[in-house]
């Protein structure tokens, strides 16, 4: 059953059968519009910089400014993929992306960036607005089909669960296009979630990572293990590298309340599910939880003082 592709249904029988509050309809074209603006960048490095004066309910949706490893330079190699760069993450966690790269580039593969490529459309459509989610799916399939369609490179890369769930469904939202219809499902076709290179990763990689690695709980997003059906590979694969996986106490299919935009609009159930997530990942005492998107990793961050963060950091900086 595709329960997602039903939510979507009813979301949208609901927003057409029951208008909104006009303060409900504001907020959500702020979060689709300003999410999605070139703007973000500059907006999330200005509050970082006022992060101290900010109330504590934007403190915590606001990781602080981390410090950067110096950038590796651009390895040529044969083997190259797409990787989206998705609209927060390059804003709000960087290193997520730079990740990516250093350990792709390790077990070489080369990353290569379409800019024009940008939010995948899940956020304008989980926001009711279907047709500019579908804008934005037509605009990444434009920014990448030429490096598809020459064969330069092999496939498209996501290193965020939520978005990877959505583009990997392109070909279904456009088969009603008859000028995207068979782009679409080609997009669809080649893009894998990046733990889908893992057993490519490990057997590179076991041998260059220290012994005694660090004590790891693992949060699998449900977009990647109900959505895409994704379990149980990163919990392998982290700990035939070395790491010390502590699985979750109790309920590891449970969301942890993020579900995009969902943890802003609805935050007092979004709490709960996070303090009732969190409590289950902190049992057996880890040192650090990793996660496989962007939201869950902020959501999560907001409510421990454990460090949080995407499991491609983890090997990276092993690597390092």
């Amino acid at each position: 059953m595709r329960y997602g592709k039903l939510v979507d249904i009813g979301r949208k029988l609901v927003d057409e059968r029951v208008p909104r509050p006009a303060t409900e309809r504001a907020a959500r074209w702020l979060l689709k519009e300003g999410l999605t603006s070139p703007l973000v960048g500059p907006a999330v490095r200005l509050g970082q910089l006022v992060r101290p004066l900010l109330p504590q309910v934007l403190k915590r949706k606001l990781p602080a400014r981390a410090p950067r490893r110096a950038a590796a330079p651009q390895v040529e190699h044969a083997r190259k993929v797409m990787l989206l760069q998705g609209c927060v993450q390059p804003a709000m966690l960087p290193n997520i992306n730079a990740a990516t790269t250093r350990v792709l580039s390790a077990i070489g593969i080369q990353t290569v960036i379409a800019p024009e490529a940008g939010c995948c459309g899940a956020l304008r459509s989980h926001l009711s607005d279907h047709e500019g989610g579908l804008a934005d799916m037509r605009r990444n399939i434009d920014a990448w089909w030429p490096a598809v369609e020459s064969g330069a490179v092999e496939r498209i890369v996501i290193n965020a669960s939520g978005c990877g769930a959505v583009i990997k469904e392109y070909g279904d939202a456009l088969a009603h296009d008859p000028q995207y219809a068979e782009r679409a499902a080609r997009i669809s076709a080649l893009s894998i979630d990046l733990s889908e290179l893992l057993h490519e990763i490990v057997p590179a990689l076991r041998a260059a990572l220290p012994a005694g690695a660090r004590k790891v709980a693992v949060h699998t997003p449900c977009t990647l293990q109900h959505a895409q059906r994704l379990r149980g590979g990163v919990e392998a694969a982290l700990a035939d590298l070395g790491f010390t996986v502590k699985p979750p106490a109790a309920e590891a299919h449970l969301c942890c309340g993020s579900a995009g935009a969902y943890s802003v609009l609805n935050p007092g159930i979004a709490t709960a599910l996070r303090d009732r997530k969190l409590k289950n990942l902190t049992a057996p005492e880890p040192e650090v939880i990793v996660s496989a998107n962007i939201g869950c990793i902020l959501h999560l961050q907001s409510g421990t003082d454990l460090p949080v963060k995407h499991w491609v950091e983890l090997i990276d900086q092993a690597l390092a």
